[in-house]
């Protein structure tokens, strides 16, 4: 093999990914689910006509929802970046995109002022969010895995979900104060403050970013010339059924937009709950989820992925019903339990191991592509499910029928338990041979030689 000269590369090159991912994921989704928490509580007031409540709220659900459509795009574009030229890259493009967006929606008129113009330039802005953040956690989770140890990668990916997480409690907290302002402070200027604030989050964000390291594989590939030029085409050619399992596979984080957006939706607007107890309640089922993210997933490490995913989804399934019940009796003690449960617990044993577990099913020339093609498709679903849950209880006679909702959140579930059943338990595969054949070479590692060069 020949030799090079050695990279300089820290020696906690994972525990900085591992940090990087968790703050860039936090700071970035604060950014993405601010406008999730305004679409429940703001924008059904502001951005639509006046009519049935109900209407203005799914017209609003339905902007959060093309944010997750455009995501798809991002993912290519972003994949394409990531694994041509670099991970870092891509990161540092997806938080500048994502921060100028979400300035932008915070300085809209509204239709009182422009009419129709104002939901135009909402969904316009949402799209750009959402083609923004389709490369954020898929590229985040690809580099923070290729810098973990063997044995270890799911640990240290899962800091990158609990940024993601901590990041819709920041948002959460940030509206607990907006929510309790004088009514017309709230509409006309109040809301847009958490939007303003993303100019210091992103700046924040991107100057940590500056710092990460390309992971030594990806290096490795591109040193020995084994970059793909068309990383999309690879993919589809040669990973097509491997995509449509990740793909279906990530159908279940439909969850966590039902608990955080559709539940506080129709918890103050039906049944009647105060706006702040919600939030509240959401903030602590999330802050709950990114203390348990990282056990979580250490003990993917030690048992295998498909145990704690698969326990995962049978837990949402059986107390997902019980939370829409609780939340539709207006039982806030039983909502306190079953959605710090359902995020907290439950949602995270799956949610917590998937930043490993979906890109290891593919190998690194195409790893950044595949992980958010897949993820980014099958959030599509996540991302419409609160407008299709409220679709299903406006429809006439079935107002409150919180358990068509419930059979709809159960059938996603199910629908990647199956999927889960096919993919291959990739816990003890070492980092070089992930998403390979077994006629495929591997990548290997660089070792350091006695002399100092690296050898490959």
């Amino acid at each position: 093999m020949s030799m090079t000269t050695p990279l300089p590369r820290p020696k906690n090159n994972a525990r900085v990914a591992a940090v990087s991912g968790f703050v860039g994921s936090a700071l970035e989704y604060y950014d993405f689910f601010i406008f999730a928490s305004a679409a429940a509580l703001i924008f059904p007031r502001l951005f639509f006509p006046e009519g049935e409540p109900g209407v203005s709220t799914l017209l609003s659900f339905s902007t959060v929802g093309v944010a997750y459509v455009a995501r798809p795009f991002g993912a290519v574009l972003w994949g394409h970046v990531g694994d041509r030229f670099g991970r870092k890259r891509a990161l540092l493009a997806c938080l500048g995109i994502m921060g100028v967006a979400t300035f932008l929606v915070g300085c809209l008129p509204t239709w009182e002022s422009i009419g129709v113009a104002a939901p135009i330039l909402v969904v316009m802005l949402r799209l750009v969010q959402g083609a923004s953040a389709g490369g954020e956690s898929p590229g985040s989770s690809a580099l923070t895995m290729e810098h973990a140890p063997d044995g270890r990668r799911a640990f240290y990916t899962s800091w990158t979900m609990s940024g993601v997480m901590f990041g819709i409690v920041i948002s959460s907290l940030v509206f607990i104060p907006i929510a309790s302002l004088p009514e017309a402070d709230l509409l006309s200027w109040g809301w847009r403050v958490p939007f303003w604030a993303s100019v210091l989050v992103t700046a924040l964000a991107i100057a940590l970013r500056r710092h990460l390291e390309e992971p030594e594989i990806f290096e490795e590939t591109r040193e020995t010339e084994d970059v793909v030029k068309i990383p999309l085409w690879e993919l589809l050619r040669h990973h097509g059924l491997t995509v449509v399992r990740v793909t279906l596979m990530t159908l279940f984080t439909g969850v966590n937009t039902m608990v955080n957006m559709f539940v506080l939706a129709y918890g103050t607007t039906v049944v009647g709950i105060p706006r702040q107890d919600l939030l509240t309640i959401i903030t602590v089922a999330n802050l709950v989820a990114v203390v348990v993210g990282p056990p979580a997933a250490a003990l993917a490490d030690r048992i295998g992925r498909k145990p704690v995913f698969l326990a995962g989804l049978v837990l949402q399934a059986v107390s997902v019903p019980a939370l829409l019940r609780a939340v539709d009796a207006a039982d806030l003690t039983l909502v306190w339990v079953l959605s710090v449960f359902v995020i907290g617990v439950a949602y995270t044993l799956s949610n917590a191991l998937y930043p490993a577990y979906f890109p290891e099913q593919f190998p690194a020339r195409v790893r950044f592509t595949g992980m958010a093609v897949s993820l980014m498709l099958g959030l599509v679903l996540a991302g419409f499910t609160p407008a299709i849950a409220q679709g299903l209880i406006s429809a006439p006679g079935h107002e409150r029928d919180w358990g068509t909702v419930a059979g709809f959140t159960i059938g996603i579930i199910v629908v990647s338990g199956i999927a889960a059943l096919f993919a291959p338990e990739t816990a003890r595969v070492p980092t070089a041979r992930l998403g390979l054949r077994d006629t495929d070479p591997a990548v290997a590692p660089p070792v350091a030689s006695p002399s100092g060069v690296r050898e490959g």
